[in-house]
């Protein structure tokens, strides 16, 4: 190696000083000085990392020159190094606990409550609004805690009855579930008479908020909004916002330009006498704008709020930082979306109030905050489904092509990833990580793949239970004979979104497993089969997934179906096949879940799930409605080796039978022949 060449080896891997990059960023033109870079890695870094590492350097310069860029990757490694959140497995400490009690004592209260989640009310959330995780160790998706001078209780829903346990400290808080022993209901029992209990008004939805005040009330007790969150008083190293460029997401990918979105929407406004619409879900903003970012975990968003007004051409107000605005999407935005600082977002809304607006709010996504800040200004609000969720949920003809084609990209990677756990699970070489770990890798290698859509679930055994479960070097099982192995994964890809779960027998099954996987499997397929009239929600189709399930006196804990984004969230509303009521008609062009599961606590899980699109069906001899059903989009094999063949209708065997002819034709030309061939006989018809 020539001293050139070590020398500018040495210099992409080490930083040179602020002079060197100072340097750098002038010849470049760049849009920050050092002092600016420095500021915006503290948000980079406590963003998730992006699939492309480098696509943060948009936010400096356009176009970095490869000194400039190993420049600006060696000061946040730099930065990195130095770097300690306090969320880490084993970070957990009971004083953070005593610490939150003694803020509160020092600001008069006697209690706050803490809901997981962050302004948008969102599911994925950035490390700077991973409160409740790092004051109570509890990682789920989904809870909330509440603290008091003498006692402390955490609420999470069916999914984490056992996470809860092993995760949270119960010397110190109760484990209730959200449901059956909501948070509201412990308040009214246990809020100190005369007391002042605290709460976020970032944090909680309008709804939310009257329930906790009845709550207090009832108690004797006094709910109070804060100005500031005091965990961030108590929380040494706390992230800073995220920072991620925001781009355009292609119209070959969206289906419809942005301006034919806002204008339509702002057409709706006015057909319903409102001024303007506040737009608070990250992934409306997102489907409504064109664009993607890379704020938070596995959903491609950039975090931000907008005002929609009902003016003809639909004017936006996006309140983002203006770092996250390269110039390649500041032209993409056009001149009717106006780019404002985060900052002028309360004089916003206060000035809606002074002209006396109607305004929409999103009931499920708009802050507490927002609504408040609306009203007290002046004007009149109407709470309401975000005036983006249906659309977004209906997804175009472009849309529904791309979810197509994602999903047979990762049919692709899920063969391989099949093919080489039946050849290496049985070893007990492998574990739960590792597994995982394989996967990511054959996802990686398929065009257009950004990121997964959720951490994977890679559950053997007892872990294969806990339902959404994630491996942890102290929790990771290694694959072995004799276990049931669970494992739920997707991927984002820039077509679409997809999210499937395959549960696979390691060795012989037992005759219980086989009676369990082939209920789960019937449940499956009547719900892919069923043929439904227009107007009928997912909870009218709920009870065909669970009813060979209840034959045997056997239930889930879960819903059946979630939405799906189309490179958006793996969790999307307002559509959904559940129990819990819901009124949402499943309507054409509507991505779900097909789900149905089973559970046996200390043992193993079962779930099979596919992702369905609701589509109209032709109609057949004598129908006096027009109905509706489901194309199965996830092509998977699914485990031969647990089915009770005996259990099975004629029809069911036929549907398995044509699914798996139909995964085999479509993915075997895409698969190496060692793949291919392990794929001949996990799509063979069944025999028996």
């Amino acid at each position: 190696m020539s001293p050139d060449d070590q020398k500018a080896t040495s210099c992409r891997e080490t930083y040179q000083g602020d002079t060197v990059l100072a340097g750098l960023l002038t010849k470049h033109g760049a849009r920050l000085d050092v002092a600016g870079v420095r500021a915006l890695l503290d948000g980079v870094l406590a963003a998730p990392p992006a699939e492309h590492a480098h696509a943060w350097h948009a936010m400096v310069c356009a176009a970095p020159s490869p000194a400039l860029a190993a420049q600006l990757e060696a000061l946040k490694a730099d930065l990195a190094a130095r770097v300690s959140f306090g969320l880490a497995e084993g970070a957990w400490r009971p004083a953070r606990v005593a610490d939150l009690r003694a803020e509160l004592v020092g600001k008069g209260l006697a209690g706050f409550v803490l809901p997981r989640g962050d302004e948008h009310q969102g599911e994925y959330v950035s490390p700077r609004n991973e409160r409740l995780a790092w004051l109570t160790g509890f990682t789920g998706s989904a809870g909330a805690c509440a603290v008091l001078t003498e006692k402390a209780a955490i609420f999470i829903d069916g999914r984490y009855t056992l996470q809860v346990r092993a995760q949270v400290d119960g010397g110190i808080f109760e484990y209730r579930h959200l449901v059956d022993e909501p948070l509201h209901e412990w308040l009214a029992a246990n809020a100190p008479t005369g007391g002042r209990i605290g709460y976020d008004p970032w944090l909680h939805g309008s709804d939310g908020v009257e329930r906790l005040r009845a709550a207090c009330e009832s108690a004797g007790a006094e709910l109070v909004a804060l100005d500031a969150n005091p965990i961030d008083a108590i929380w040494p190293g706390q992230p800073a916002a995220p920072l991620s460029p925001m781009v355009p997401h292609d119209l070959r990918y969206a289906g419809k330009a942005s301006g034919e979105k806002r204008a339509e929407l702002a057409a709706d406004l006015r057909k319903r006498k409102l001024d303007a619409a506040v737009i608070s879900a990250p992934d409306s903003l997102a489907w409504l704008l064109n664009v993607r970012g890379g704020d938070v975990p596995h959903t491609p968003l950039a975090l931000g709020f907008a005002i929609l007004s009902a003016d003809e051409p639909g004017t936006v107000d996006l309140f983002v930082d203006e770092r996250k605005i390269p110039p390649e999407t500041r032209a993409h935005l056009g001149n009717a979306v106006n780019l404002r600082p985060p900052a002028a977002f309360a004089g916003a809304l206060a000035a809606l109030g002074a002209r006396k607006a109607r305004v929409s709010t999103d009931r499920l996504t708009a802050a507490a905050w927002i609504d408040r800040t609306l009203t007290q200004a002046g004007a009149a609000t109407t709470r309401d489904i975000c005036p983006c969720a249906l659309p977004k949920a209906r997804k175009n003809p472009v849309e529904i092509a791309g979810a197509r084609a994602a999903h047979v990209r990762d049919g692709a990677a899920m063969a391989k990833f099949l093919a080489f756990l039946a050849r290496e699970a049985p070893s007990g070489e492998l574990d739960e990580i590792a597994a995982a770990d394989r996967l990511l890798e054959f996802r990686r290698a398929g065009e257009n793949f950004r990121d997964t859509s959720f951490d994977t679930i890679s559950g053997a055994g007892a872990n294969g239970a806990i339902v959404h479960y994630r491996a942890t070097p102290s929790t990771s099982k290694r694959l072995a004979p004799g276990m049931l192995y669970l494992v739920d994964s997707g991927g984002q890809y820039l077509e679409g979104t997809t999210d499937v779960t395959r549960t696979l027998a390691i060795g012989a099954p037992s005759a219980e497993q086989k009676d369990r996987f082939t209920r789960v499997l019937k449940g499956h397929i009547a719900l892919a089969r069923v043929r439904f009239p227009k107007g009928t929600s997912g909870s009218q189709l709920d009870a065909l997934a669970r009813a060979p399930l209840w034959d045997a006196g056997l239930d889930y804990d879960h819903g059946t179906g979630h939405g799906v984004g189309s490179f958006l969230s793996v969790h999307e509303g307002p559509q959904r096949i559940s129990k819990l009521p819901n009124a949402q008609a499943l309507l054409p062009g509507m991505i779900v879940s097909n789900e149905p599961g089973y559970y046996k606590t200390g043992e193993y899980g079962i779930r099979i799930e596919n992702l369905v699109a609701v589509s109209e069906l032709p109609p057949q001899p004598g129908e006096e409605r027009p109905m509706l059903g489901l194309e199965t989009l996830t092509l998977a094999p699914i485990a031969r080796e647990l089915i009770d063949v005996g259990l099975l209708t004629d029809g069911e065997r036929a549907w398995l039978d044509a699914y798996h002819a139909r995964v085999h034709a479509t993915i075997g030309p895409l698969v190496d022949a060692q793949t291919r061939a392990w794929l001949d006989g996990a799509c063979a018809p069944l025999e028996g």
